[in-house]
């Protein structure tokens, strides 16, 4: 067991940023970036709404989306661009579940009664600017 090297040898720490504006925070765990992943790892994220504002609003054309609910209350607006089709969610932490959002299928998650919310969300592909096209719904 002596070929074992300590721990501060052997566990890594790395920084991440944790991006802030007036509605809450948005912060990446995974980039799919690390030393050691699988060949294919997409991002996982987590998402926090402060004072009752809404978080999203927008889709992807090519990234298919898990999302779930870790604390508070939340709406989550769906709608089809092809189709124009919408669709409701009413997520709440105490019932957790995980919604899958697929491309072409905008999302927006707005607070219930101005209560904060955290969302934990793994996307199949790396963040790219052209795949993320805003839409009010």
């Amino acid at each position: 067991m002596t070929d074992i090297k300590p721990l501060s040898e052997r566990i890594e720490i790395i920084p991440r940023k944790k991006i802030e504006d007036s509605r809450g925070w948005f912060l990446k765990a995974i980039t799919g970036k690390e030393q050691g992943l699988p060949e294919h790892t997409g991002e996982i994220y987590t998402v926090y709404s402060k004072d009752g504002s809404s978080r999203g609003g927008h889709y992807h054309k090519e990234a298919t989306e898990w999302f779930t609910l870790l604390i508070g209350k939340s709406r989550l607006e769906l709608k089809d661009v092809r189709t124009n089709e919408l669709m409701t969610i009413d997520l709440d932490a105490e019932k957790p579940g995980t919604i899958v959002i697929p491309p072409y299928v905008a999302h927006r998650f707005d607070a219930i009664n101005n209560i904060p919310f955290l969302v934990l969300a793994y996307t199949d592909k790396l963040y790219h600017s052209n795949d993320t096209i805003p839409l009010g719904i």
